[in-house]
């Protein structure tokens, strides 16, 4: 009979959290793309007689494969081609201070600073400020082969390679992955209609949830380039108003669930019919078949489905007039210059960077002061492992541990027993495309894949062979342990600033939403994006929080604590929609001071979230007309305020 585990050999569930793969498909082309681009520069290189030019062209080709992830082609220009050109910057600042010493450190600190700003703007500005680092380490700690310019025109090129084979199918699917991205988010707010009067616990939320990060992919994919296209791009100008067209029957869905009767099967089918249209691009009479509602819910939610049926078969591209109203974004330098003013007023913007520069800085005198071969790995490693915004740190540095062990075991075998020479350009085609297979999988994966391209190229520059190998895990190791030390134990607020105050802000992003839900002097479009970016600050903190529960105790135990509370507010949110739906179709509208009642609540939990890292439940008390729209919404956040309401003498 087998023996169980003693319960003190059972792993913790952040342990298991982080080695966990994740479930994610294989990206084909995306795979294809790493072969070739990776592979291409090796061998003309050879065939030149120079492999370490080819070498860097593939570092560079590494940078875009990494960076290769989108669907939509616009966004892989912006994806590959603005990181490229700050790699460049990169890579020129790093050789310029190469064997300077002291300045070199100093350089490398002050471009770790601006990295760690920079990378608080956005996904891209993230990426951007990671290749800046990444490259001015390898300048610093790497001698550069030929002229000063020719390191960033090679791994610029290499970058640049990967983009091009991503935009050869442009011209034939021209509009492909936006349409299917609309369409995909149609067909998650039909699982949300299934699932508004589902039994099973959770499938609400969960449906929910995958609407808003849907909502959230197609806008960016959208409007990446909305300011520009203004009025010369019809197709994207027509799935805009389809987006902003589903959204009233986003709202509807919280009404139908708050109800508690299951809607007609019909109406979850006509969502997926209209999918079909948006996808295939079709125009004309869609043929829906909704039966007659009864009450104010169904009501709801047979307007608005029928609205968006309207938009969706009309062969004007805004037959509404919804783009300019709700879709429009700002003029590029007014984003420009509010990313400016975010980054250097921000005190988030100013802490990252701080520690980020200041586990970057140690790492370099560290590195000046003790012998380590190939020391800038050290810089590597914390550059890597210190993104927030790409995960927990702790959970970082466990498994760049982890995935740099199990890529030594390959690049030992590669170089080992394949000579350098023609045999590499085989090798690059089989490593390579295991980085884009394997990182959908986790961090670990990627960093598993990585290590043996990396330590191959290496290679190919300085002829080490297996000599790399060794300092290669130690650099790792050390790299981890700074990063843990100080850029992770030092700061023990960090969880609460990052998750604590964030959720204390949509709290507060709350009471005015319940204040302008009710309100006349708020236009719809104006309520529309306000409940839009209120889900999506929502879908953030999901997000962080579920990072903190694979961090070890206290900060996943704190975590779970406070997890109830996340699902708390958004169905706050969700209450106060259904209530102006409600109102919107025919029920009484609730009184000035019970909107006022419910928002003072809502602003008084919000203060107490900044002043609190333990949540002390407490009782509390909102009473109002039991017949009023308002009531489930008073439950909602009398729930909130007796899970998570600080501790008061």
């Amino acid at each position: 009979m087998p023996r169980e585990l003693p319960i003190g050999l059972t792993p913790p569930d952040w342990l298991v959290r982080n080695l966990r793969p994740q479930q994610a498909p294989v990206n084909r082309p995306a795979v294809a793309r790493a072969a070739l681009a990776m592979a291409l520069p090796l061998l003309i290189g050879l065939a030149l007689g120079r492999p370490e030019y080819g070498a860097l062209a593939s570092m560079g080709a590494l940078s875009g494969v990494i960076g290769d992830t989108a669907d939509a082609y616009r966004i892989r220009i912006l994806n590959i081609a603005i990181p490229q050109a700050f790699g460049a910057v990169g890579i020129t600042l790093g050789a310029a201070v190469y064997g300077h010493g002291w300045l070199a450190v100093t350089a490398v600190t002050a471009v770790a600073l601006v990295s760690g700003m920079i990378s608080t703007i956005g996904a891209v500005a993230s990426v951007s400020g990671l290749l800046l680092l990444l490259n001015s380490v390898v300048g610093a700690g790497l001698p550069m082969p030929g002229d000063w310019w020719l390191a960033p025109v090679l791994m610029t090129g290499g970058g640049l390679l990967v983009l091009l084979l991503a935009l050869l199918a442009w011209p034939l699917r021209s509009g492909v992955p936006e349409r299917a991205a609309v369409a995909g988010t149609y067909r998650t707010v039909a699982t949300l209609l299934d699932a508004s009067a589902g039994t099973t616990p959770g499938a609400y939320e969960d449906a929910r949830h995958a609407v808003t990060q849907s909502l959230n992919q197609s806008y960016d994919l959208v409007l990446a380039h909305r300011a520009r296209h203004h009025g010369r791009s019809p197709e994207l100008t027509r799935l805009l108003a389809q987006l902003n067209a589903i959204t009233p029957v986003v709202e509807a869905a919280p009404a139908a669930h708050l109800a508690g009767r299951p809607l007609p099967p019909e109406v979850p089918a006509a969502v997926r019919h209209l999918a079909q249209a948006v996808e295939t691009g079709f125009t004309g009479p869609v043929g829906l078949r909704l039966p007659t509602p009864t009450e104010e819910t169904g009501r709801a939610v047979d307007h608005a489905l029928r609205h968006t049926a309207e938009v969706v078969a009309a062969p004007d591209v805004d037959p509404l007039g919804l783009v300019d109203r709700l879709g429009r974004p700002a003029a590029l330098r007014v984003r420009a210059a509010r990313a400016a003013h975010d980054v250097l007023l921000s005190a988030a913007s100013w802490r990252y960077g701080l520690r980020l520069a200041l586990c970057i800085g140690l790492a370099q005198v560290l590195v000046s002061i003790i012998t380590v071969p190939r020391s800038y790995w050290v810089a590597l490693t914390i550059t890597f492992v210190l993104k927030p915004d790409f995960g927990s740190v702790f959970s970082r540095a466990l498994l760049r541990a982890v995935g740099t062990v199990a890529g030594l075991v390959v690049a030992a075998a590669v170089l080992s027993q394949v000579p350098r020479g023609w045999w590499d350009v085989p090798v690059m085609l089989l490593l390579a495309p295991l980085i884009p297979a394997l990182t959908p999988r986790g961090y670990g994966y990627q960093t598993a894949a990585i290590t043996p391209v990396i330590l191959l190229l290496s290679d190919i520059l300085n002829h080490q062979g297996t000599a790399l190998l060794l300092p290669r895990l130690v650099d790792s190791l050390i790299g981890c342990v700074i990063a843990l030390v100080t850029g992770y134990l030092l700061w023990p607020e960090s969880w609460h600033t990052r998750v604590g105050d964030r959720l204390a802000d949509a709290v507060a992003d709350t009471a005015r939403y319940a204040e302008s839900a009710f309100g006349s002097h708020v236009d719809p479009p104006a309520r529309a994006r306000m409940r839009r970016r209120l889900y999506r600050d929502l879908s953030v903190i999901r997000t962080e929080f579920q990072r903190a529960l694979t961090e070890p105790p206290p900060t996943g135990t704190r975590a779970a604590a406070w997890w109830p509370l996340v699902v708390a507010v958004e169905r706050i949110v969700d209450a106060t929609t259904a209530a102006r739906v409600r109102v919107k179709h025919g029920a009484e509208p609730p009184s000035e001071a019970e909107i006022a009642h419910v928002a003072r609540q809502l602003r008084e939990l919000s203060e107490g979230l900044r002043d609190t890292d333990v949540l002390y439940p407490v009782r509390t008390d909102l009473t109002g007309p039991a017949d009023s729209v308002l009531e489930p919404l008073r439950q909602e956040v009398a729930a909130a305020r007796t899970i998570a309401s600080p501790h008061q003498p």
